[in-house]
């Protein structure tokens, strides 16, 4: 399909392996060569670093003074722990979401597809295998629509979804054709009837839901009209529907409305879909409608397309009764007006609902209002039938108005200006990224990968107020903003500015498969965790998230990264540590980690061999 890789069999060494055989010393040489060599295993590169082992060529990277390597601090603890490779079968291994557990959960309202992490003894402590073959994604915007079969290798979407134009299988690749459910013929005409009545061209809808995303094609073909959406489906029988979307560098997470709350702030997405998600809107007296509405911005757009829309076309083919599907249609209807949701669109199989602004311009007869005085705490919070009030109006809009994209992105949040994000004022908000603005840059000095589309997924651990996300803010890649439950709740803040983000406990395995992040950014996150759980577990749940020769930046105190790089020495990962931007004197250092090359082997069982 164009880009060249070698096959399996043929042991050309990775540049990221070639580290472990020149050392450290060559450790960002290397990392240039690489730049200008190609991506990933199999590139040109491959056959030009053997020849360039003269660390001396260092002093030709011209880093600057405040970049110091700091060297390891002597110890007489016991070396690192070695971690072994996990069993081959756990190749696509996710914590919180394994089959064999969920399966020991009530079916009723999908609580058997939420989080059910295991407990302690049950937790593995091993290092996830990249499956035999594995080969370094596409780069974006080839990745929207290829993926290798080595990667993902699951057919089973192929042939399920076949007319309906989800995924091909052609050779050694899938091909994504951006066709859906509700929109066979492409999510681009699909988006472009959408646009008729949203405003999607100019900047008014940046933050989209899409819940039960399928591959997420919706999403990926919304970002170059540059809205970014946030894509989640549960594990389910569509086999690694989350994973191809992941891979395809489109955001998204498996998940599932259920039981408990969606971990998304109030008042988060300027746009949400159902494309035939089957989520069934009526029961739990519109619990799950609610919930939409509660994370759906004032002013906000919900699009329906699938069942009970079109229901005189349908009914047959969804084998329901005229009827049935009547009635689901008007307690949707009903439903809607009691969330102060004014129909603007129906046509074909599309219907689409505006949220009103301000609560002046909602009538309502009668409604079950939430207790909660926080919108926001959500974490394994149950999802209750009740109806979030909306914020008090800043400008005639609940909760402040948001300027277009791009220019929100660095104008102050409403959330911020009003004061309710503790310790945070108009001054410190605007510090905030005026450092970000300089640590990123620092970065791109280091690592001049950073701000290609080599990494296109990346990850913010403990993302504050997304400065490191807005600093890095650019088509070629995205940033899942991860606000740790333990830390200040900012993720509100976050949304406003146009990004994209999740609450997380990092004391438990994120909602994603493995290999599914480029780059992982983790500022402060060890230092806000000790204590509470152990770092061991973080780090190899960060290994389990990371692509093989992907990269993680850590920014913490000194000697929490001493701690860090221990463990980290015995995870096959390459590491080497740096002073803060300013200087040695300052305590707070950078630790750069990049995850070696290396995958499951054979059938063996027990017995698995790996591979470099």
């Amino acid at each position: 399909m164009g880009t060249k890789h070698n096959s399996p069999g043929n042991k050309a060494r990775s540049p990221v392996s070639i580290f472990v055989v020149l050392g450290l010393c060559c450790f960002f040489y290397l990392l240039g060569a690489w730049q200008k060599g190609g991506f990933g295993k199999g590139s040109s590169i491959d056959v030009e670093i053997p020849k360039q082992t003269d660390c001396t060529v260092m002093s030709t990277l011209n880093f600057e003074p405040q970049h110091n390597y700091v060297p390891e601090i002597d110890s007489s603890e016991p070396k690192a722990k070695v971690f072994k490779p996990c069993d081959a079968q756990y190749t696509d291994y996710t914590p919180c979401q394994e089959q064999d557990r969920a399966m020991t959960f009530p079916r009723e309202n999908m609580n058997y597809r939420e989080r059910h992490c295991p407990p302690e003894e049950e937790k593995l402590r091993c290092l996830i295998p990249a499956p035999r073959g594995y080969l370094t994604p596409f780069s974006w915007p080839k990745s929207r629509d290829y993926v290798y079969y080595a990667n993902v290798p699951h057919k089973s979407l192929t042939v399920e979804k076949a007319v309906q134009n989800w995924v091909q299988f052609q050779g050694n690749v899938f091909k994504f054709p951006g066709g859906g459910t509700m929109f066979p013929q492409g999510a681009d005409a699909y988006i472009d009837e959408l646009a008729s009545v949203i405003p999607i061209a100019d900047g008014s809808v940046r933050t989209a839901l899409d819940t039960g995303c399928g591959v997420a094609s919706w999403g990926a073909y919304l970002l170059k009209r540059n809205v970014l959406a946030m894509s989640f489906a549960p594990k389910d029988n569509h086999e690694a529907q989350v994973q191809f979307a992941l891979e395809r560098g489109v955001p998204a997470i498996i998940g599932v409305l259920g039981t408990i709350s969606l971990p998304y702030p109030s008042s988060a997405f300027d746009m949400a879909q159902c494309s035939r998600c089957l989520i069934p809107w009526t029961s739990n007296d519109g619990m799950y409608l609610m919930e939409v509405d509660r994370v759906l911005r004032p002013g906000g757009y919900w699009i329906l397309s699938g069942p009970p829309i079109n229901w005189k076309t349908y009914y047959q083919t969804w084998k329901r009764s005229k009827e049935d599907l009547k009635a689901e249609q008007r307690k949707i209807e009903e439903l809607a007006e009691l969330l102060c949701w004014e129909k603007k669109y129906e046509k074909g199989d599309i219907a689409i609902w505006r949220k009103k602004v301000n609560a002046k311009s909602c009538q309502r007869k009668s409604a079950k209002f939430c207790k909660s005085d926080d919108a926001d705490n959500v974490w394994y919070k149950k999802m209750e039938a009740c109806i979030t009030p909306l914020p008090d109006a800043m400008n005639e809009i609940a909760g402040g108005e948001l300027k277009k994209f791009p220019a929100r992105l660095f104008a102050v949040p409403p959330r911020i200006a009003k004061g309710s994000v503790s310790g945070v004022t108009t001054e410190s908000y605007h510090e905030d990224n005026k450092q970000w603005k300089k640590h990123v840059n620092v970065y791109k000095r280091i690592n001049r990968l950073i701000g290609t589309t080599r990494y296109r997924n990346i990850m913010d651990m403990n993302a504050g107020l997304g400065g490191f996300a807005a600093a890095l803010e650019s088509p070629k890649s995205w940033v899942m903003n991860v606000v740790p439950t333990i830390a200040e709740n900012t993720l509100g803040a976050i949304y406003e500015r146009g990004l994209i983000g999740i609450y997380h406990d990092w004391c438990e395995g994120f909602s994603t498969y493995p290999r599914t992040y480029d780059l992982i950014h983790a500022n402060g996150l060890f230092s806000l965790y000790q204590n509470r759980c152990e770092f061991v577990d973080i780090l190899l749940e960060m290994d389990r998230i990371l692509r093989p020769e992907g990269t993680v930046i850590f920014r913490d105190e000194v000697d929490v990264l001493n701690k860090v790089a221990k463990v980290v020495g015995g995870m096959r990962w390459d590491a080497k540590m740096m002073d803060h931007d300013d200087g040695p004197l300052v305590p707070e250092k950078i630790l750069v980690a990049i995850k070696q090359y290396w995958v499951g082997g054979g059938n063996e069982g027990n017995n698995t061999s790996y591979d470099e």
